[in-house]
This record gives structure tokens, C-alpha cells and sequence, in this order.
């Protein structure tokens, strides 16, 4: 039903644009609250720059690739698909790939690309952008009736939160959503890393830091079990602090109960490393190698170990792990069950992806089903 409700989006992220302007085309007066002078700052870093908007897949194999509270998502996936966000990006102008492991990107590979067309189609749909810091609600009598700023007060009939989570502050996700969410009497599940780089006191990672390897097998064994948690092929690499790249950000987001010295990671490297570590010396002839190092060499070429340590800090992950509760939201609608007309989208609630476009498309969906929602009379 078309209405002339008044509609307040707090954060112009991907969860934020997509809510206002899908709320805005159903009808209702937009305002977008975002306090960084710049939408979509954290839509600009994804994918080192090239954005991975979305992965090219069914259903159901999504909803696999969602690890945490996925089952929530299936009314907001199933009303805008993976392949429902290929084609609205194509029909607003903007060309896609699918990239290996079915990750779609802008033709362009420039993540500006998916910001520009988000950026229009809010303001195209009749949304108000408007550059301000969310403080608190305005709650009466079990609804939220508007929102407080640092600079202007503004009343609503519905507000959606897609403030994002806690990862890289420096894009605005300071885990504001999360004050408001509580505000409002919800319960915020503890915040955790996820998508985020590896730390390990073995020396040899300082030792190669930027050492980047590809082509190369994963695992991450849980050493009281003696059973692999992950495994994968690709990329990594070695920094000051421990290992990095796609491989290690995806294998974090399979240990959710990780304890230093738990897990160990065992790459296969395959083409040769320093004889150094295998104790075979440097200048020793190639006949004289015995049948025992040669054994050691293959040991390291084919299983080269490192202990995992913990986690890089929560600001330097993709994704929050954690949020608001999702037995708390209504999930074909995304209206809280606590407070009327208040909506959540995007990071905010507690469900994480891993890598491969999953993330940026709950956002997408979320936000999608937010927005038509909070239209409604």
C-alpha cells in the first residue's frame, strides 16, 4: 500500500541506501542520516577496492555461506536473491563479472562504481541525505516516534538502523546501532571478529613478513581433536603479526571458539622454501642430502606449519560477528518485536558470511525488506 509515512534511515551504507530508497519508491518521505560527509565509505574498501557486491548463487547455497543465524535470512533472501542483485545493478547502468568462487564485481572494478549507483538511486527515489550523527530515539509509548542528532531532531513513523558494526572504524562503523539497538531494550550478542587476519607468535612469520604465497592448500587443524576446521585453496601471506590474505580471512570465520595455541595452520607450499628451517645446511650438495632430509624437505614443502595465536582487534575485521539479536526482529519484515515501527538492516544484527559477496548481499536483502516495511501503514 503506497503511503506518505515519514521514514528515518540512520547510516548510508549498503544497508542504509538500499532501505531509504526501496522505502522511499514505496511512497514514503526519506531522510537518510549519515554522519560521514561521504556514502558508502565502507562499500568503497570491500574487495582491496574492486567491490565483491554480491556471489553469483542459489538460495540455498547462500544460506550455507551464512555460518551464523542464516536461517533468519530466509524470508529477506528469498524476496531479493543474489541474482535479483545482479540484475538491479545491471538495470541501473552499472555492468558485473563473476569472478572465481562465483564473485561478482563491477565490470569496472572500481567499488566508487557501486557507490555512485547507490548514491543515485537514493536521491533518484526522492531519499534526503542529510549529514548528521544519530544520538538517541525518541521512544513513546512503546514505538519510536523519531530520532535525536548532534545538530537536528527528526521525527518519524518508522526508523530503520543500518549503522554497520564495529569493523574499520575509520568507515564510520563504530558500533553506534548497537548503543540505539539496547536504547530500545534489545539484547546485543557479544561482538567478535570475523573476516579478519590471523596472529601467531612462530617467528618465521616476522621472519617472512610480505611473503605472499599463491596457489597454495589450507588447513587449520584443531590440535585436540587432530581434525581439520577449514581447508581451502588460494592465497596468503605472511605479515609482522602473524598471516593474512583471502584464505586466512575465510578460515577465520570457522573458528568461533579460538583459544591460543588451539589451532595450527598446515600449507602446502609446493615450490621450495629456505633449506634453513628443514636443518638442512644452505651450502650442502645436493648428493650428499640424506634419505632423512630429504624427507624433512618434503615435510615442509607439503605441510609447512604455523601456530595460530588469536585474532587481530575487532576494528581491523571486514565483519562484526555479533549484534542485535535476531530472535528479537521479526524476520519477514525486519520490525523489532519490542519497539513498534523500529527496523534493522545490514551488520547491525547479528549475522555474518563468509567471504565471497555473502556479506554485502544480507545487506542488500536486509535492507531491501527494511525498507519496503517500514512504508507500510
Amino acid at each position: 500500500m503506497m503511503t506518505s509515512k515519514k521514514v528515518v534511515v540512520i547510516g548510508a551504507g549498503a544497508a542504509g541506501l538500499m532501505a531509504g530508497a526501496t522505502a522511499a519508491l514505496y511512497g514514503a518521505s526519506v531522510t537518510i542520516i549519515e554522519k560521514n560527509k561521504r556514502v558508502g565509505r565502507k562499500i568503497m574498501i570491500t574487495g582491496k577496492g574492486r567491490c565483491n557486491l554480491a556471489n553469483n548463487c542459489d538460495v540455498q547455497t547462500f544460506i550455507n555461506n551464512v555460518p551464523v543465524n542464516g536461517r533468519f535470512l530466509y524470508s529477506a533472501i528469498n524476496a531479493f536473491t543474489p541474482e535479483d542483485t545482479i540484475e538491479f545493478f545491471e538495470s541501473k547502468g552499472l555492468k558485473t563479472k563473476t569472478e572465481r568462487g562465483n564473485r561478482v564485481f563491477p565490470a569496472s572494478d572500481r567499488s566508487v562504481d557501486v557507490v555512485d549507483t547507490m548514491h543515485n538511486y537514493a536521491v533518484e527515489s526522492g531519499c534526503k541525505i542529510v549529514c548528521d550523527t544519530a544520538n538517541s530515539l525518541i521512544l513513546e509509548d512503546g514505538a519510536v516516534i523519531g530520532v535525536k542528532c548532534e545538530e537536528n531532531t527528526y521525527y518519524a513513523d518508522s526508523v530503520i538502523i543500518c549503522c554497520g558494526g564495529k569493523s574499520y572504524p575509520l568507515t564510520g562503523s563504530t558500533g553506534d546501532g548497537y548503543t540505539l539497538a539496547k536504547q530500545a531494550g534489545h539484547t546485543i550478542v557479544p561482538l567478535k571478529p570475523s573476516l579478519v587476519p590471523f596472529t601467531s607468535k612462530d617467528k618465521q612469520c616476522k621472519d617472512m613478513q610480505g611473503l605472499a604465497l599463491k596457489n597454495v592448500a589450507l588447513r587449520i587443524v584443531d590440535k585436540n581433536s587432530k581434525k581439520a576446521v577449514y581447508s581451502d585453496f588460494g592465497e596468503m601471506l605472511f605479515t609482522h603479526f602473524g598471516m593474512s590474505g583471502p584464505m586466512i580471512l575465510s578460515a577465520s570465520s570457522h573458528l568461533r571458539d579460538i583459544q591460543p595455541d588451539r589451532y595450527i595452520a598446515e600449507i602446502d607450499l609446493k615450490p621450495a622454501l629456505d633449506f634453513e628451517r628443514c636443518g638442512v645446511p644452505f651450502d650442502k650438495k645436493c648428493n650428499s642430502i640424506t634419505k632423512e632430509e630429504r624427507h624433512a624437505l618434503c615435510e615442509i614443502l607439503k605441510c609447512f606449519t604455523v601456530e595460530v595465536s588469536g585474532f587481530r582487534p575487532i576494528e581491523e575485521a571486514i565483519i562484526t560477528s555479533g549484534g542485535v539479536k535476531t530472535s528479537e526482529i521479526n524476520p519477514k519484515t525486519m520490525e523489532s518485536k519490542l519497539v513498534s515501527g523500529l527496523y534493522f538492516a545490514g551488520e547491525v544484527i547479528d549475522c555474518d558470511a563468509y567471504t565471497g559477496g555473502f556479506n554485502l548481499q544480507i545487506a542488500w536483502s536486509t535492507g531491501r525488506l527494511a525498507g519496503e516495511n517500514s512504508a507500510y501503514i
